[in-house]
């Protein structure tokens, strides 16, 4: 069963921005091989930062590894290709949250946009 989407919302924010996870926390998190998540890197799929050699993840880049997951494992999708839907759903959000800001700073109620 997919996890809904409010999920990654409530997990990105529970997470600390500044906290960051190894790669094998990340792997763990997506319910993935430590592999799945080198590959990924190396495809430029998902972002990280190296420091003393290890690799080490944001919130940020736990939600979206966790969807990349899904998709792959859900619709056998091709990592591209789920990478691609990751993209167009964080920019979904992205102009949702930008329309809320707008709505409420010009006083437009919710929908009248």
């Amino acid at each position: 069963m997919p996890t809904p989407p409010f999920v990654d919302h409530a997990l990105a924010k529970l997470l600390d921005e500044q906290a960051r996870l190894t790669l094998e926390d990340l792997a763990r998190t997506c319910c993935m091989a430590p592999d799945w998540v080198t590959e990924r890197l190396q495809a430029g799929l998902l972002h990280g930062e190296q420091s003393g050699g290890r690799w080490q993840f944001s919130s940020t880049s736990v939600v979206r590894a966790r969807r990349l997951a899904r998709l792959e494992s859900t619709f056998d999708a091709d990592p591209e290709l789920a990478a691609l839907t990751v993209d167009l759903i964080e920019e979904v959000t992205a102009l949702r949250h930008r329309l809320r800001e707008l709505q409420t700073r010009t006083g437009l109620p919710p929908g009248a946009a």
